[in-house]
């Protein structure tokens, strides 16, 4: 049956396709490929259904003929009076007597057939989510189904074979079948066409009201109120002055805030809902559980240290941390879960801000972080599409690559993506990434300067992301102050370039005022088309929509200040200590060195590490204290190294490195320690393209030189590849986060007071032999 074109051939002046067959066939993904091959638009005919139809369907209801008829002829109107080259149709068209009412309408119509054995069928059907058809339907369709007859102009393919061979054949029909005048080829370049939304579909699934809503909002806004809902700004300033005027000048949809204590956070944020007309969507970053959200919320663990356990439901804990914390703050959206894979040991942007090294190991919790954020009044923004661990380098400094091929990228970043997508996410935020290979596979011959980060290409947001991942949800940037995008174009070009691309929200003014006005001039020379803001405004306002925010008064936003109890209460810092002990990770121990307790090694040198102060201004060695007072809780001797700079910044005289090293590389050495521990919490944001250990000194007394004198145990503390710089030390352990809780659990581990049960994956060995001994 595979490719069988009828008898019958059409002479059109358009291409007018309706690709037809039961529930699960493949109508919408092989009709938009089709459709992109043949350089013309592409309709679901679903989304033609009245109101009452979608009804019934969503419920299982099967639809009748006085349903379809009114329907049939909408599709049939909709190919009669398709522009220029035609137009490609999904629609069921089981019945010959409903292909003959679309052929009253458009008389010219070739119908192609999706064929597809009952096993096969099934398996996919019951594969689907978001969708009219109940999988029980599909023996009844199955039943009303007439093939084509041999009058009837079309083609029959067998859905059986690869997606890629279906539309070869599905094409080779068509071209048998229908010759229209003036035809063109279905050229590489052809620009993406937009994919609306659907506000009944997941992720959104609004019910009538809330689409009234949403199409009456959009109704009543002023052009300036449109632009606006666009932005998401970084409030920089808690003052009511500085809010009313962003609110009253710029309109934003979104907010995302400088974090600061919980009651004056919360307060802000009740400030900015009071005085917003619209509902403001309200993020927040809870990458590590509601840490970071404000000063005083309670550190779960990193990503990574949520993946470094057999356990799965820890990313779950830190999702049910995370949005207790800062639903309580009135926050609505997570920037997270982090859904990139850590392939490169090279890269630390996200070394501990992804679950790990596989797609695996990413789904499986990611799902987990999901549930568990998603018990509380919040949707996610998964990050950072198409997928950053690649490229050892920081979008934030420079723009950076997946260099991944189409095939390979989708066993492994498109895995995660269609995982996550199915199982809910509401929106994704794209990152400052080009994707070489991906986008050549939408745009062959693209050339080399004309490759985009994702933020800026249509092929990979539209074509991609929309078409073949079926992405209904948000689309939003990553921050606009990032290099990897601002070295792309001139910031006037960007800004609405982004929107035109098929983001539909924009993070962070960089200038409030000029970026404003760069997006009204996009929208008002054409840049950004009518259809694509009015799309862009609906899928924010259904975003909010979809939390219930239209229904709620505007002091019902955000929680009473009782609520903040929940944040760093003594339950969440329980949990904490919890995974800290299930996590820390033994890496290795080669020399057999541990246990070590006061009782055997009484007297330890003890020496920190840093990246140096970062943005944050805080000390960088300020976690020593609390490593000291642990290990001095726990009966050794400990005796602190301090650098050169540390020793002049308290007044010391005639010091230097070289002066430091001699005192400390002594033959007593031996005799004035038992052990040497080393802790390391290196740390650094977007100040350099990849972060590696920096020595306070030229050949600094701190590095391990010690390891031929006394038994030597290295704790990381943050980053886990730093046995490529201290490959000598024969014990390490990646504690993987700089808290009291995680400090005391690698203490009572190395003295062998609990086990270790954290594990780890081979980037911590950095493809280096030396690593391992």
């Amino acid at each position: 049956m595979t490719g069988e074109a009828r008898l019958v051939t059409t002479h059109a002046t358009k291409h007018r396709i309706v690709v037809m067959g039961v529930s699960g066939c493949g109508k919408t993904t092989i009709g938009d490929l089709v459709a992109r091959e043949l350089g013309v638009p592409f309709l679901d005919g679903d989304s033609l259904h009245p109101v009452e139809n979608v009804a019934k369907m969503a419920a299982g209801t099967p639809l009748t003929d006085e349903d379809r008829w009114p329907w049939l002829a909408t599709v049939g109107a909709e190919l009669a009076n398709a522009g220029d080259g035609g137009l490609v149709l999904a629609c069921s068209a089981l019945r010959r007597s409903y292909r003959d009412a679309i052929r009253e309408q458009a008389p010219d119509t070739v119908f192609l057939h999706l064929h597809g054995s009952k096993e096969v069928l099934r398996a996919r059907t019951e594969g689907r989510t978001g969708h009219f058809m109940p999988p029980a339907l599909l023996d009844s369709q199955l039943a009303t189904l007439e093939p084509l007859d041999a009058d009837e102009a079309g083609i029959v393919v067998d859905i059986a074979a690869p997606v890629s061979q279906v539309v070869t054949e599905a094409l080779a029909g068509i071209a048998a079948v229908v010759t229209p005048a003036g035809s063109t080829e279905g050229a590489a370049g052809t620009p993406p066409r937009p994919v609306e939304v659907d506000l009944q579909a997941a992720p959104f699934n609004l019910d009538g009201d809330a689409v009234a809503w949403v199409d009456s909002t959009i109704a009543g806004m002023s052009l300036e109120e449109k632009i606006g809902q666009l932005f998401i700004n970084h409030n920089n300033d808690y003052s009511p002055e500085y809010l009313d005027g962003v609110l009253e000048n710029y309109h934003v949809g979104g907010m995302r805030y400088r974090p600061g204590p919980s009651a004056a956070v919360q307060e802000h944020i009740r400030y900015a809902q009071s005085k917003t007309r619209i509902p403001l969507l309200v993020a927040s970053n809870p990458e590590m559980g509601g840490a970071g959200s404000c000063d005083d919320g309670t550190f779960v663990s990193t990503h990574l240290q949520a993946g470094s356990h057999p356990d799965k439901a820890i990313a779950r804990q830190m999702g049910q941390v995370a949005g207790v914390e800062t639903a309580a703050l009135g926050c609505n959206w997570a920037f997270a879960p982090i859904v990139d894979i850590h392939y490169n040991w090279r890269n630390t942007v996200i070394s501990t801000r992804a679950f790990g090294n596989t797609p695996e190991i990413v789904v499986e919790r990611a799902k987990e972080y999901f549930d568990g954020i998603s018990e509380s009044p919040t949707v996610c923004a998964m990050k950072h599409f198409p997928g950053d661990g690649v490229d050892e380098r920081d979008q934030h400094v420079v723009t950076s690559y997946n260099t991944l091929g189409y095939e390979e990228w989708n066993r492994s970043y498109g895995h995660v993506y269609r995982e996550m997508i199915g199982h809910g996410v509401q929106s994704i935020m794209i990152g400052h990434i080009g994707a070489p290979e991906l986008s050549r596979h939408f745009r062959p011959g693209l050339a080399d300067k004309d490759i985009r980060p994702a933020t800026l290409a249509p092929e990979l947001l539209q074509d991609l992301l929309r078409g073949e991942l079926g992405f209904n949800g948000l689309i939003l940037t990553d921050a606009s102050q990032m290099i990897g995008l601002t070295q792309a174009m001139r910031r006037k070009d960007l800004v609405p370039a982004t929107i035109a691309a098929g983001c539909d929200m924009f993070l962070f003014f960089r200038n409030p005022a000029e970026d404003f006005h760069y997006m009204m001039d996009g929208y008002k020379s054409g840049v950004i088309t009518e259809q694509r803001l009015h799309d862009a405004l609906r899928r924010i306002l259904a975003l909010k929509a979809s939390l219930g925010l239209h229904r709620k008064a505007r002091d019902e936003l955000v929680p009473p200040a009782e609520a903040l109890g929940v944040i760093g209460s003594d339950a969440h810092r329980a949990i904490a200590a919890e995974i800290a002990d299930k996590t820390v990770t033994l890496v290795k121990d080669t020399a057999h060195n541990l246990p070590i307790t006061p009782e055997t090694h009484k007297r330890i040198r003890l020496y920190g590490i840093s990246g140096g102060a970062d943005f944050t201004r805080a000390d960088p060695l300020a976690y020593l204290d609390t490593v000291k007072a642990e290990l001095e809780n726990a009966g050794f001797e400990v005796h602190l190294f301090k650098t050169a700079d540390q020793r002049e910044a308290a007044g010391e005289t005639g010091v230097n490195f070289m002066s430091v090293i001699s005192e400390e590389a002594t033959g007593d050495y031996a005799d004035k320690y038992d052990a040497a521990f080393v802790f390391a919490n290196v740390k650094g944001f977007a100040q350099e393209a990849a972060i590696r250990i920096k020595w306070s000194t030229p050949m600094a007394a701190e590095i391990p030189w010690y390891v031929t004198e006394v038994p030597t145990v290295f704790v990381s503390l943050n980053q886990p590849n730093h046995l490529i710089d201290v490959p000598m030390v024969k014990t390490a352990i990646h504690a993987h986060a700089g808290t009291r809780e995680a400090i005391r659990a690698t203490i009572q581990k190395i003295m062998g007071m609990s086990e270790f049960q954290g594990t780890f994956n081979e980037n911590v060995f950095c493809g280096s032999f030396d690593t391992r001994l």
